[in-house]
């Protein structure tokens, strides 16, 4: 590493850092910059963990272990940091609007993680099942229509539909996880 950068691959780590530093105290506040680190680690994990289903294997984020996991961790970041912000007092807020609501507003508390992991990982499953019954489909078309055994219908039709579900709809899961992140960290510490 330069002081004054040179190489591309400092001058994209560094810019790659900058923009995710000012998203971090944009969302949740400068006090809540340390934050950065984990965020930019999920955001890159699911990313590249979308985008490799573009070289043939199967994408991370498709296994709800991932994402649950991812989610989890997520949740007990909400929890440490409410309790750091406003200690034993954080919990305070399950007993609003009245005491007898504790019970639904602790399945509403649980339910943050399970709808985090669900929905991410649904979306990219989804985009994979789409696109594996249309690539089964044309291999099918291809044989009934030519009698060939060679799929030939599968070049360049699925392509398109791999850029968007593995590109586009992988890089909005990510943004999507990661500003859900950065909100109910920033709602529990505030």
């Amino acid at each position: 590493m330069k002081k004054k950068p040179v190489e591309k691959k400092q001058i994209i780590a560094e810019k790659l850092v900058l923009m995710m530093d000012n998203l971090v105290s944009g969302t949740m506040g400068v006090k809540n910059i340390s934050y950065t680190p984990y965020i930019l680690t999920l955001f890159l994990s699911s990313i590249f963990g979308s985008l490799i289903s573009l070289i043939g294997l199967r994408s991370i984020t498709a296994d709800i272990n991932t994402t649950m996991t991812w989610s989890v961790i997520t949740f007990f970041m909400i929890q440490i940091a409410g309790v750091k912000s406003k200690g034993i007092k954080h919990y305070k807020g399950l007993m609003e609007p009245m005491a007898f609501m504790l019970p639904l507003n602790i399945v509403g508390e649980l339910s943050t993680p399970v709808s985090m992991g669900f929905r991410h990982f649904g979306n990219i499953m989804a985009g994979m099942v789409i696109t594996t019954l249309v690539y089964s489909g044309l291999s099918s078309l291809t044989t009934i229509i030519f009698s060939t055994s060679i799929p030939f219908l599968q070049v360049g039709i699925p392509a398109f539909l791999s850029l968007y579900f593995d590109l586009f709809s992988g890089l909005m899961q990510a943004f999507i996880f990661c500003m859900l992140t950065m909100v109910f960290v920033s709602k529990a510490s505030d």
